[in-house]
């Protein structure tokens, strides 16, 4: 059986391409879920799918590449969408993160 890497490398680039655009639509549509949750269950957000596509070739810049992922400016999707932040959604994003690193 193929590790997980390879499962991966392997399934086609137009499947891959619409299994992204489809978790990208689902996050626009869920903003009640909010990137600090995001960060603090899985290690990655939104802003972080922005940097990815950035890093795969989207010729965008930051802010361009936030208003593909969000749907729309990231200062609008900030204003309309996103909540403060609690002590306790940092620190279990900050105890997410930390299970990010990479030896």
């Amino acid at each position: 059986m193929a590790d997980q890497s390879d499962a991966l490398d392997d399934l086609d680039d137009a499947v891959a391409a619409a299994a992204f655009r489809r978790l990208a639509r689902h996050l626009q549509h869920r903003h009640d879920a909010q990137n600090i949750d995001l960060m603090g269950l899985a290690g990655f957000c939104r802003n972080c799918l922005a940097d990815w596509i950035r890093d795969a070739g989207f010729e965008g810049d930051k802010a361009a590449a936030r208003e593909v992922i969000h749907g729309m400016p990231q200062a609008e999707w900030k204003a309309t969408r996103q909540t403060p932040a609690t002590d306790e959604q940092l620190a279990r994003m900050e105890a997410s993160l930390a299970k990010n690193k990479q030896d």
